[in-house]
């Protein structure tokens, strides 16, 4: 009992001559160093909001909403991602007060729940279940802890697509109607074979085989406890590993030079080697080295690219004179990649502000109006709006009706199929693809790794060889 006494004394002492003095707002402690970009808004003398976000796009909000409610004040901190899950834990496990608002990426979310960083907005006065039907499903169901609990809203919709090149598409296969280019993506075989079908006819089918992550799988990683490498993944895997080892890629990582390159015409079609950096004598992340280096390799044109909603906007500002001949379809798996969920600290000392601006960042049809305009494409969550969106044009992709293709796409996710495992799994596999395809391993080495890191990392879950 003295000890217990001695350590509660020194612990309190710490504490006390801490930076972030325990229980209270040390937050600019927390945010010391590089890797943070802070924005305050509105009224010196308001009631001031606090707001820990991964992205700009809360600060433009944040912009917004102090125009609307000038006796407010806002301060909006964007922290590097590789950072962010740190940061937040230090604050709430060490009592902080602000930030008022957190976010996070669906990978996060399950363990923000758990710690309770997060408000219970089922509770009163927010009764965040009268307003479930107004947001895209998966999205509120992302929103909510393993008890159904709502604790988190977002403002977005980021269901994965195959974005194609029509005028290629007309060329190879006499048609470039999203349905039917659809067809041709439907499974990993058929994508297999408009692989090749592809690259006879002078093209290739993708920048590089990571185009397909987000359509690796329709199953959960982990059933009732046990890990679950169905066929599906197996097919998946074998998929990457033709896709890299036959050529039917330009073999440009993803947002590299040749990867934004690609979307705008002709592209140098590079090596493997290049791809995996075991030959380094191209830069391809320097524009200017990568054009010098890579003049003299045959060129191509790559047909398409997979993609979350949000790279109706990636796509957009790098196309350049492919513009207006490209088009969006279904791929072989329903996927997202994503996402800001946004909620209330449970330890904010301003929970009815923090409450008003969350509801009219996710639930305003106003707010989501502006937003489409101001993000200039960005697909919103409130079902009302897409509704109202559904027949809108896109010049860049054909005139194609995004927003009612992106709330289809939507309906097709079943969120009761992602994991709190994910994250660390999928990594694992993938990285038992890259020893596969690149030779490093056998294909039963690489499996045999991938099983021991899951079992070693989630003791918890059974692992059948």
């Amino acid at each position: 009992m003295k000890l217990k006494k001695l350590l509660a004394t020194i612990l309190v002492g710490a504490c006390a001559l801490s930076l972030v003095a325990c229980g209270s707002d040390g937050s600019d402690a927390v945010l010391e160093g590089e890797n943070v970009d802070s924005a305050t808004v509105g009224s010196e003398d308001g009631e001031k909001l606090v707001i820990w976000t991964l992205a700009k796009d809360l600060q433009t909000f944040a912009e917004k909403y102090a125009e609307e409610n000038p006796d407010v004040q806002i301060e909006t901190v964007v922290i590097e991602p590789a950072d962010y899950v740190t940061k937040v834990q230090t604050a709430l496990n060490g009592g902080q007060t602000t930030p008022d608002i957190i976010v996070g990426e669906p990978q996060m979310l399950e363990d923000f729940y758990d710690a309770n960083y997060f408000e219970d907005l089922n509770q009163a006065p927010y009764n965040a279940q009268d307003y479930a039907d107004q947001i895209v499903d998966y999205v509120w169901k992302v929103g909510q802890d393993s008890e159904g609990i709502q604790r988190a809203i977002s403002y977005q919709i980021t269901p994965a697509g195959i974005y194609y090149r029509r005028d290629i598409a007309e060329k190879v296969f006499g048609t470039e109607d999203p349905e039917e280019i659809g067809k041709l993506f439907a499974d990993y075989d058929t994508v297999l074979n408009t692989a090749k079908t592809l690259k006879d006819a002078g093209y290739r089918i993708f920048a590089s085989d990571a185009e397909i992550n987000y359509f690796s799988g329709d199953s959960a990683w982990v059933v009732d406890g046990k890990l679950n490498v169905n066929q599906a993944r197996l097919d998946y895997m074998d998929l990457v590993i033709d896709l890299y080892q036959n050529d039917y890629t330009a073999y440009a990582n993803q947002w590299s030079t040749p990867w934004y390159q690609a979307m705008a015409g002709e592209v140098p079609i590079l090596t493997a080697d290049i791809q995996n950096y075991a030959d380094d004598s191209v830069n391809v992340w320097d524009a200017e080295q990568f054009e010098e280096a890579t003049k003299d390799l045959d060129k191509t044109e790559v047909f398409a690219f997979g993609l979350p909603s949000w790279g109706v906007l990636t796509l957009r500002d790098n196309v350049g004179e492919t513009s207006g001949k490209w088009g969006v379809c279904s791929g072989p798996a329903s996927g997202f990649g994503g996402g800001t969920f946004i909620g209330i600290s449970s330890q904010s000392e301003h929970k009815d502000l923090a409450w008003d601006f969350l509801k009219w960042v996710t639930l305003d049809e106003e707010t989501a109006e502006w937003w489409i305009e101001k993000s200039e494409g960005d697909t919103v969550s409130l079902v009302s709006v897409l509704e109202k969106h559904k027949d809108d044009e896109n010049s860049v992709y054909g005139n194609q009706h995004m927003y009612s293709f992106w709330q289809a796409q939507a309906e097709n996710i079943d969120y009761s199929k992602v994991t709190r495992y994910d994250k660390v799994i999928n990594d694992a596999w993938g990285a038992a693809i890259t020893a596969i395809k690149t030779g490093e391993k056998s294909k039963d080495d690489a499996i045999a790794e991938f099983y021991d890191v899951v079992e070693s990392t989630y003791p918890d879950i059974t692992v059948e060889r």
